[in-house]
């Protein structure tokens, strides 16, 4: 089993499903947003689980550079555990620095998900 092409499956499945979540239902980004800025309790369990997921995906993943797909396995779980941490530290900040970025630009980070999100999953199903 290619585990790094399966964690690139799943993560390009959530972007994907993500962006097509909030182009029908524009604000529902910002509603997350505002939902974990409002509920101590769900900031935490986030943190946990980024830590959890980041940590299993950063293991799975592989520096060696001739194969690029545990590289980006290994750089979105040392993301995901960093994003934890800061969610459990400084969830606050963190979040608020989050309501500026989707306040920016939403439509922009909708169409790099979904865009991202595509070429994960074919890069997944060119290496089963």
């Amino acid at each position: 089993m290619d585990y790094s092409a399966f964690i690139i499956l799943l993560t390009g499945i959530y972007a994907i499903s993500a962006s097509i979540g909030e182009l029908r239902s524009p604000g529902m980004w910002a509603s997350m947003i505002d939902n974990l800025a409002d509920v101590t309790a769900l900031r935490f369990i986030t943190g946990i689980v980024l830590i959890v997921m980041g940590g299993v995906a950063y293991a799975v993943g592989s520096w060696d550079m001739s194969d690029w797909v545990p590289v980006i396995v290994k750089v979105l779980g040392a993301w995901m555990v960093i994003e934890g941490a800061l969610f459990l530290a400084v969830g606050d900040l963190f979040i608020e620095f989050g309501r500026r970025m989707m306040g920016a630009a939403t439509k922009l980070w909708v169409s790099l998900s979904l865009l991202m999100g595509i070429a994960f999953v074919i890069a997944a199903a060119l290496r089963f």
